[in-house]
């Protein structure tokens, strides 16, 4: 396919679930509109707010290629949202948290910026990110009257819909090879497959929810994860609205209990995530579906400045400077491929 087809460097479009969506219909900040019809594009903050686009033509295609090439960014252009002591700082605090008995388990996380030229699009990176790191849950959203501008490379299913039916795939655990997982990795796994069925339980029929391939090792691009799934059956007259508010934002990228791992994420964490732990995916209304993924491995772009975040679960035996490196491994492949002048691609 050529440089984005038929598209303009300017029009908004997305790019998820192997479908090309061009047209803009309209834009909505209220997640009741994914109740009612037509196909979304979807874009969450992990604070909540959502930015929900109408499509009007969605085919299956294959990616679309930018425009222009992707200018690298340097390794030591990127600066971090908490540094090595404040980070390790993060996790002593979450230990007390621990021991006091208000929480199990929080995800702590750091978001890494770098400044952007100002006519440097992230079509490019995309096909970097398409090329070297394919993900099962990549996306590409573009819609400059929004001011979203989202590539992600997510390995993590947050929800799953086809009519009456839910699924929820958390990642918790991840080494750069299965024999880096441990015990630990295991239990924090557990703890939040515990979270998703609850948070799934409340808009579920009783009796429905289920945990299947629990603990399952999957390879990713540099890295290894472990990864359960939680299936549901909605109750009726639960449409995405309510399915949402049970669950989000996400619980392998919040902690449990999450409103207690929430509030200490507020505390301890420099800036808002963003897109980073919220939700990227599509929805159509009109038939009941849709896949939104976890917002990790996730760059966008605010004005000038592009964003990326990484984090890691954080638990009563986590190692703060194993817990540091494990975010410096999430990050690493990606911010490598960014550093990449994708002339070639």
């Amino acid at each position: 396919m050529g440089a984005l087809g038929s598209l303009a460097p300017a029009d908004a479009y997305a790019y998820v679930g192997g479908c090309l969506a061009t047209g803009l219909v309209e834009v909505s900040h209220d997640p009741s509109v994914l109740d009612g019809s037509g196909w979304w594009a979807v874009v969450g903050t992990f604070e909540g707010r959502w930015t929900l686009v109408r499509f009007a033509r969605v085919r299956p295609s294959p990616p679309p290629r930018a425009h222009r090439p992707w200018h690298g960014l340097a390794r030591d252009a990127w600066t971090s949202s908490l540094s090595h002591d404040d980070y390790r700082d993060g996790v002593a605090s979450v230990r007390s948290l621990i021991a006091a008995g208000e929480v199990y388990q929080v995800n702590l996380c750091r978001v890494l910026s770098a400044v952007l030229a100002p006519q440097q699009p992230l079509d490019g990176l995309a096909d970097l990110l398409r090329v070297s790191n394919p993900a099962p849950h990549a996306a590409r959203v573009c819609v400059p009257e929004a001011g979203v501008d989202v590539v992600s490379a997510s390995p993590e299913r947050y929800l799953r819909r086809d009519g009456q039916r839910v699924c929820s795939s958390p990642i918790k655990g991840t080494g750069a090879a299965a024999d880096d997982l441990t015990a630990k990795d295991v239990a924090e796994n557990v703890m939040i497959v515990d979270l998703v069925r609850n948070d799934l339980g409340r808009v579920c029929a009783t009796g429905s929810v289920t945990v299947d391939d629990a603990l399952a090792v999957e390879q990713h691009p540099g890295l290894v994860h472990l990864v359960s799934t939680v299936r549901g059956r909605l109750r009726d007259g639960v449409g995405w609205s309510g399915l949402l508010d049970a669950t989000f934002p996400p619980g392998s990228v919040s902690g449990a209990p999450k409103s207690s791992a929430l509030r200490a994420i507020a505390a301890l964490e420099r800036r808002e995530r963003g897109p980073y732990c919220g939700a990227v995916g599509w929805v159509d209304a009109d038939r009941l579906e849709g896949e939104l993924a976890v917002g990790i491995r996730t760059f966008w772009r605010e004005d000038d400045m592009l964003h990326f975040g990484t984090g890691a679960g954080i638990t009563w035996g986590s190692d703060p400077d194993r817990e540091w490196r494990e975010t410096e491994l999430k990050a690493s492949r990606l911010l490598g491929l960014a550093a990449t002048d994708g002339s070639e691609t």
